[in-house]
């Protein structure tokens, strides 16, 4: 009995003593705890478990003395400001002490298993004048690395136009960039990109209304193609040749450049009038003579044809039709005479009147006296008009003729009923004063079958220079002014 008493005393000893061990221990963790923190515990993103406030206030200066940003700008440059350049330090809050007086350290036990996640208000100072300074001298405001945004635009190509988009650049917003970097220096951030806020922007995107606009009067202009209707010839403005008329501005608008349209209704003119050219012509006897000169052939209005190709343009559906003509030919095309025409021969003396191809008549002739300064008018002319019983009347004469069909001024085909023979070299001695006299009968069928604008062929064979006024007026291709000595 005894015995078994004394075990009891013992065991009570030892549970008292382990009892008394671990309540020591516990308070000599909650004594180390009063003063530092849990482990595991992380303040402010910094480590500090198992440390003193103090400990966490010495990294925190340390980490303020250190301290660097480091920025990235669109063009994915870097740079870097340090804190000592911008007196950058930390300011002792006493929020360390604070943390950890709040840890609640009866409950160490349980914390030595636990993460802890503190957020700490620190604060920092620093010179902000300084701060500016080093950011104005950052090369990001550098003139020479400085690229201007570009707004979209379309561009007119050969055939086509294309929407350029727009360029952002890289002009800095000295504000902007200022008040990004402050507020990563002032949230403790190392790393900034700089956004698109510190930057200038284009006014015109490719997506804005302005070019939705544009594009569409592009595309009612290009619809207003326009095919003129000139035989043997493929001519008009294709989708292309508008494109090369149309000037886009700054504001988006399109307009018709007047010079261009100008230039344009010019090679028209340059190209299809036949007025006064000079023709290779086959003639009767089977050879070809060139001639040119007269007031025969096509001559287009230039002003209002380009009335009308700028009422056409701004219309916006393709059109067929003529240019629009001052003066017209009988055939169509750039070989304007056909196959109905009269031809003279001044040289042989002789006429013929075809028609459809076919010789109607032919005969011989009297022109204008060439030894007196009268002959008659060469080129390529047409009947003017016909006048039955009419007196032609010049300086020292006056004739009566029953067919008179002029063609070059007051020259044209008559009757001559005064004379017996036609032909041969009469008109140099004995010629007109510059009409073609022909016998009546001959006069009298054409005047009855020519048509009114017929063209009317008229060369000699031989150089010749005339003078004559009436050569001068109707644009004779023969014709030299005179030069006094």
């Amino acid at each position: 009995m005894a015995k078994r008493t004394t075990s009891l005393r013992v065991l009570r000893g030892i549970l008292c003593g382990t009892g008394a061990a671990v309540i020591g221990v516990y308070a000599g963790f909650c004594v180390y705890y009063h003063g530092h923190y849990f482990p595991h515990t992380t303040i402010g993103g910094i480590s500090c478990g198992n440390q003193t406030a103090d400990d966490l206030e010495a990294k925190n200066i340390a980490s303020a003395q250190n301290y660097q940003l480091h920025i990235t700008d669109r063009k994915g440059n870097k740079y870097t400001l340090s804190g000592s350049d911008f007196s950058y330090t930390y300011k002792r809050s006493g929020e360390e002490q604070s943390l950890v007086k709040q840890q609640k350290i009866l409950l160490w036990p349980v914390a030595l298993f636990q993460k802890h996640q503190i957020d700490l208000n620190r604060s920092f100072h620093y010179d902000e004048t300084a701060l500016n300074q080093l950011t104005d001298a950052l090369a990001i405001f550098d003139p020479s690395y400085i690229e201007a945004p570009e707004n979209a635009h379309l561009r007119i190509t050969d055939d086509d136009y294309t929407i350029v988009n727009e360029t952002p650049g890289n002009t800095p917003i000295r504000d902007e960039i200022i008040k990004e970097i402050q507020k990563a220096i002032d949230d403790q951030e190392t790393t900034l990109t700089l956004s698109d806020a510190c930057y200038e922007k284009p006014s015109v995107t490719a997506d804005d209304q302005q070019i939705a606009d544009t594009v569409s009067q592009l595309d009612r202009y290009m619809a207003a193609t326009v095919t003129y209707e000139i035989k043997g010839a493929d001519e008009g403005l294709d989708k292309a040749g508008i494109l090369s008329l149309l000037d886009l501005k700054k504001d988006g608008s399109v307009s018709i450049n007047d010079t261009r349209l100008t230039s344009y209704v010019q090679h028209l003119a340059s190209t299809y009038n036949t007025y006064g050219d000079v023709r290779k012509f086959k003639t009767s006897k089977g050879d070809t003579v060139k001639i040119g000169g007269g007031d025969y052939g096509w001559v287009i209005d230039k002003s209002k044809e380009k009335k009308e190709l700028l009422k056409d343009l701004k219309g916006g559906k393709p059109v067929k039709r003529e240019p629009v003509y001052e003066q017209r030919a009988m055939q169509s095309g750039l070989d304007d005479i056909g196959n109905t025409y009269v031809e003279i021969d001044y040289t042989s003396q002789h006429l013929w009147y075809y028609k459809d191809g076919s010789l109607v008549t032919d005969t011989g002739i009297v022109s204008g006296n060439i030894s007196r300064g009268n002959g008659s008018p060469d080129g390529i002319f047409k009947i003017a008009y016909k006048q039955k019983d009419a007196t032609l009347v010049g300086e020292n004469y006056a004739s009566d003729v029953r067919y008179f069909m002029p063609f070059a001024y007051n020259v044209g085909i008559h009757d001559a009923s005064w004379r017996s023979t036609f032909g041969k070299e009469i008109y140099k001695t004995s010629g007109s004063h510059g009409c073609i006299n022909v016998p009546p009968k001959k006069a009298k069928k054409l005047f009855q079958t020519l048509q009114v604008g017929t063209p009317v062929i008229a060369y000699y064979r031989e150089p010749v220079t005339l003078t004559a006024e009436n050569t001068r007026i109707s644009n004779a291709y023969s014709y030299k002014a005179e030069t006094g000595l």
